[in-house]
């Protein structure tokens, strides 16, 4: 298990990724309330796959917790019941933590593939904590970090579970994103301890000041991102999901905000490039963030000029969170003084 610790590493990386992925497209989709509860979907482990399966019908068995749909509102069984020729309300109880009554079957199934998405990647983590702890007397940072991001991907899944119960509450998703960026984080610094700690690199005072910098401003970016998307979202829910052309009318402050905070980590990460550049530092990750600056430009364009084209969003959170961890790795990589 020790010696395979890197490619667990990497697994775990890759699988939060993989969420990222995931959570962009229940977004992108409009699919965040595709399960109304949580951890389960409509009371099922493995949700229905059509609103038949779940609107009340006489003479029928429903198991304790299961939710049906009657009259355009949610109820969940109190009991183990069979029905009778009429609705007893005796035997449900209404389901008020929000009043969301629609069941779309693509919605439902994207919401829950992001939930098993999640569920396999807490596995991996409980591998990682496992491997982690052969190392307690050879380095205790690694089964220490090791843990951390373990308890974070604990929290996150209490996030997920809130972000369902309060009906996608903005502030919690910015948290919930933030929170995944700092398991990011934590899990680079593992890779770095493992992978990298022979390497030697050229220190640049200037070039490690500036890294700093743009790992601070894509944190404030994506951060200020889930905040415009909260204003697409409640613009989705009065004109509806199929009219998302009308998603950008009348942008707040904070669009204005993310868009031009744009040219300021333009600037950094090109200053970056051009020292690395010029002093010949040899820093080939540069090259790749440079890259990622271009997509999230680009995709940030399509979505407010092209009416967010299909798989611009996903695209555009996706290359937001490799951004922040190049940049990441990069700044320890910067550290190393030669």
């Amino acid at each position: 298990m020790k010696s395979r610790f890197t490619q667990i590493v990497n697994i775990a990386i890759i699988s939060l990724y993989l969420i990222f992925l995931a959570g962009a497209i229940v977004r992108m989709t409009g699919s965040g309330m595709g399960c109304p509860d949580w951890p389960k979907c409509f009371g099922y482990y493995i949700p229905p796959t059509s609103e038949d399966a779940i609107t009340w019908k006489p003479n029928t068995e429903y198991h304790k917790g299961l939710i049906i749909i009657k009259e355009e509102a949610l109820f969940v069984a109190e009991k183990d019941i069979k029905t009778g020729d009429e609705f007893n309300p005796k035997n449900w109880s209404a389901y008020t933590k929000h009043d969301y009554a629609v069941f779309n079957t693509f919605n439902t199934w994207t919401e829950y593939i992001n939930r098993l998405v999640s569920v396999l990647a807490g596995f991996v983590f409980l591998f990682l904590i496992y491997a982690s702890t052969k190392f307690w007397r050879e380095n205790k940072s690694i089964t220490l970090l090791s843990f951390g991001a373990f308890f974070l991907m604990l929290f996150e899944a209490w996030l997920g579970k809130t972000v369902v119960d309060s009906n996608l509450t903005p502030a919690i998703i910015t948290v919930h994103m933030v929170v995944g960026l700092i398991i990011i984080g934590l899990l680079l610094r593992l890779k770095f301890i493992i992978s990298e700690k022979k390497k030697i690199y050229k220190y640049d005072s200037l070039f490690n000041k500036l890294l700093i910098i743009s790992v601070i401003f894509s944190l404030i970016q994506i951060a200020m991102g889930t905040q415009v998307r909260q204003f697409i979202d409640e613009q989705v829910k009065l004109y509806g999901f199929e009219n998302k052309n009308h998603s950008l009318m009348n942008p707040s402050f904070k669009f204005y905000f993310h868009r031009s905070f744009t040219i300021a980590i333009v600037l950094v990460n090109f200053g970056l490039f051009y020292i690395n550049q010029v002093k010949n530092l040899g820093y080939k990750l540069v090259n790749w963030i440079i890259l990622l600056i271009f997509l999230e430009t680009i995709t940030g364009i399509l979505m407010y000029y092209a009416e967010i084209p299909i798989g611009t969003q996903a695209i555009h959170l996706l290359a937001g969170a490799f951004l922040f961890g190049l940049q990441f790795y990069l700044w320890q990589q910067s550290r190393r003084v030669g």
